[in-house]
């Protein structure tokens, strides 16, 4: 048989100890058990007697636990009818009221016959099964947890989150359940201003659920559909529960939206106080240590709402504006003692304050004070603060004119930023005030002695002396107003450009007093109007320089292109030309023509357009116009010619672009042949009507190194006329170039014996909106 090991004394007590623990932790929880029990069963009672819902009820019961000063298990067992249970579960004395217990009866009453003044007995069609024992959680985190598993599965719902209201207008998440412990970190607070959904409601907005554009705001479980709700105590809405779906929600009943009222209102019994509420000696002691007067408000509440506020301090500072003391405000309510001002604003501010916790801070208030028949109109500058469950106003009537200061800190801001300053002084210069930031205009430390108006000639330029001088004169011995604009010389070198009026200030009998006046500092603005001077002279010179390189061009062009074409006589032909500048001279730009008879009594017909204006756009035409010219002689075809025009523009300084048509005309057979470079097409007008010649190809001249031109050949009839134009004739912004050549050619009609005519006809019919210059060559065979 083994030998039991002996135990030490201390191993001994240390283990009777642990199992006295145990005994106690296992009594206690079958303790709470049997009040879990008893509440749940209490609560039932409650639900069936008043006819609400099982929350309403567990509410309930805690309100009337409140009331009566006993524990929420001691009432229940005593509204069960259970005093055993009831002491034994929560170890306090019996539910007690007025010194007797409670029947089930009297607790059914309750306030206006129970919760809502719903009438006891009504049945709840469709109630959700009872909050197990809800009532009976002294832990507002762990009645969270046991709420969200009721909702769970009665409704879907998988997160909440109770809210409580912060000195200042914050929020704090009191308790949450269903939500991820990192987010209920990132949100245990929530400062004033943010416009989540439950701030929202806090703040006084209506009830928000599911679907709602309001409660879509930032908040816990974004996505999430959500509810919230207020939680309100004695009319104060001390926080808000705000219940989660899953989006996009459910479509609550009327009898599920009560559940969650009736769990709002459980909630609100459970929240603590935000901190310590003050002292009577706390509050005596604040009100005395305020500057301005201040009186202290406690709400009254009756039947469950907010009736009025009374007067319970009012510090030494405070004066009544009908001149009643301070013993005869306190212990009376706002509406007794100002009747008119607190139907006038007074009360609704108060109340919203109450009701929100968001102060009123320092707001001019027009309120009419009424002493008897008589009626006294004041405005009073209120401050009001939530402050432990009472209002702390901030009252101040004044003496002076409202907005006294706020005006002259205007008038200092006007002055500091106009740079303004302004002086005063006798007429013997003892006495010589300045105010702020004339000692900086002048270049002098703090507390150096301001300048008297006769010593400023010492302290200007010396080129503006006389100013000064003839200033002083004028101020000081003609007695009449003046200024002067000078260079105040700073100590450390470099001047302020400052303008000064004054003028003289007379006694009763005409006899100089004094001078007063004011400085102004107007360095930036000279400055201004030197570098805008500079600026327009500089401007000036651009525009004298744009507008004689836009004549240079003009003058070039219309040297280079005659008014006239060359006889044609000899050669079977008639030719018009017709040249339009560009309606702005600075948009002078390289559009040319040229009719020239050649050796072979052919006849070369070119209109071309440099691409740009001015100077460079005329230089450039003249190269190409002359190159044709010249390369024309040697007989080749029109293609070649734009061939060697293309090296031309290539070769040319400044990289000259441009398109063209070169036509060769044979007047003995009517034989024509032609090539473009990126041009319009040239067109036949004959008694078959008008037509477009068709399109070679040809790209740009200037554009592309080697390029080749595509040659077509036609015929003209005798009667017939050959139009070449450039595209300042028909171009227009809306639309293609194409239709603005048939609408014109439409609207002209034939061209008729007169080609001039015709030339100028088309010129004032021309629809082009691009006011660019303009060329016209037309050709008939005879």
């Amino acid at each position: 048989m083994t030998a039991r090991p002996e135990l030490g004394d201390s191993t001994a007590r240390a283990l009777a100890g642990t199992v006295r623990r145990l005994q106690d932790a296992a009594d206690r929880l079958r303790a709470e058990a049997r009040a879990r029990s008893v509440v749940d069963l209490a609560t039932g009672i409650l639900s069936e007697r008043l006819g609400v819902l099982p929350a309403e009820a567990a509410a309930h019961l805690v309100r009337l636990a409140r009331e009566a000063g006993v524990p929420v298990a001691a009432l229940a067992a005593d509204i069960v009818g259970l005093p055993e249970a009831g002491a034994g579960a929560a170890g306090a004395p019996e539910a007690e009221a007025d010194g007797r217990r409670l029947s089930v009866s009297e607790a059914a009453d309750g306030p206006a016959g129970g919760p809502a003044g719903r009438p006891a007995g009504m049945p709840v069609a469709g109630a959700p099964p009872v909050t197990p024992a809800l009532a009976a959680e002294p832990d507002l985190q762990r009645a969270a947890g046991a709420v969200l598993e009721q909702l769970a599965s009665s409704l879907g719902v998988r997160a909440l989150a109770v809210w409580q209201r912060l000195p200042g207008g914050g929020l704090c998440l009191a308790a949450h359940s269903g939500l991820a412990e990192a987010e209920a970190d990132a949100w245990s607070r929530v400062p004033p201003g943010v416009a989540t959904p439950a701030q929202q409601v806090v703040g006084g907005a209506a009830e928000l659920w599911p679907g709602d554009p309001a409660a879509a705001g930032p908040s816990v479980g974004p996505g999430a559909a959500r509810a919230v709700l207020p939680l309100l105590e004695a009319g104060r809405r001390r926080g808000a529960l705000e219940v989660l779906w899953t989006d996009p929600g459910p479509s609550l009943t009327a009898a599920q939206r009560r559940q969650l009222r009736a769990l709002a209102e459980l909630c609100t019994t459970l929240l603590g106080p935000v901190d310590r509420p003050p002292t009577p000696e706390d509050l005596d002691i604040l009100l005395e240590g305020l500057l301005t007067p201040a009186l202290l408000l406690e709400p009254q509440i009756n039947a469950g709402q907010l009736v009025d506020f009374a007067i319970r301090r009012v510090n030494a500072q405070f004066r009544d504006p009908l001149g009643r003391p301070r013993d005869a405000l306190e212990g009376a309510s706002i509406l007794e003692a100002y009747p008119v001002a607190g139907a006038g604003g007074l009360f609704e501010r108060l109340l919203r304050v109450h009701r929100t916790g968001v102060p009123l801070t320092g707001e001019a208030v027009q309120l009419v004070l009424r002493d008897g028949p008589l009626a006294a109109p004041a405005t009073v500058r209120l401050a009001i603060a939530p402050f432990g469950g009472r209002l702390l106003v901030g009252w101040d009537s004044g003496t002076g004119p409202p907005g006294d200061d706020e005006q002259a800190a205007l008038l200092g801001l006007a002055q500091r930023l106009a740079r303004v300053a302004g002086f005063k002084e006798d007429a013997d210069h003892r006495r010589i005030r300045w105010s702020d930031g004339l000692r900086e205009l002048f270049g002098l430390p703090a507390g150096a002695p301001p300048v008297p108006l006769v010593h400023l000639v010492r302290h200007v330029h010396p080129d503006d002396e006389p100013a000064v001088r003839r200033l002083v004169d004028t101020v000081r011995y003609r007695r009449r107003a003046s200024s002067a604009a000078f260079r105040l010389a700073l100590p450390g070198g470099g001047y302020h450009y400052t303008r000064v009026i004054a003028e003289p200030v007379l006694d009763d009998e005409g006899r100089l007093a004094g001078l007063r006046g004011a400085y102004h500092d107007v360095s930036a603005q000279h400055r201004t109007e030197v570098a805008l001077g500079a600026t327009r002279a500089l401007l000036a010179d651009r525009e004298q320089e744009s507008a004689e390189r836009a004549q240079l061009a003009l003058r070039l062009q219309q040297a280079i292109l005659p008014a006239a074409p060359p006889p044609l006589g000899v050669t079977g032909l008639r030719a018009a030309v017709r040249y339009r500048p560009a309606a702005k001279r600075d948009r002078v730009g390289g559009d040319w023509y040229d009719v020239l008879p050649l050796p072979d009594k052919r006849v070369l017909l070119a209109v071309g357009d440099v691409a740009g204006h001015g100077v460079g756009a005329a230089t450039g035409m003249v190269a190409l116009r002359h190159a044709l010219r010249g390369l024309a002689v040697t007989g080749a075809g029109p293609a070649r010619l734009l061939e060697w025009a293309n090296t031309v523009a290539l070769r040319e300084p400044g990289h000259v672009t441009a398109t063209a048509v070169c036509v060769l005309l044979d007047p003995a057979g009517g034989e024509l042949r032609w090539a473009r470079a990126g041009h319009l097409p040239p067109i036949r007008l004959g008694s078959d009507g008008a037509h477009v010649l068709p399109l070679p190809h040809g790209v740009l001249l200037g554009a592309l190194e080697e390029a080749r031109y595509e040659e077509h050949s036609a015929h003209l009839s005798t009667g017939d006329v050959l139009l070449l134009y450039t595209d300042g004739l028909v171009e227009r912004r809306d639309r293609p170039v194409e239709d603005s050549v048939d609408q014109l050619i439409r609207t002209a009609g034939a061209p008729g014996p007169d080609l001039e005519h015709y030339l100028d006809l088309l010129l004032d019919l021309s629809p082009a909106d691009t006011e660019d210059d303009t060329c016209l060559i037309a050709v008939r065979v005879e």
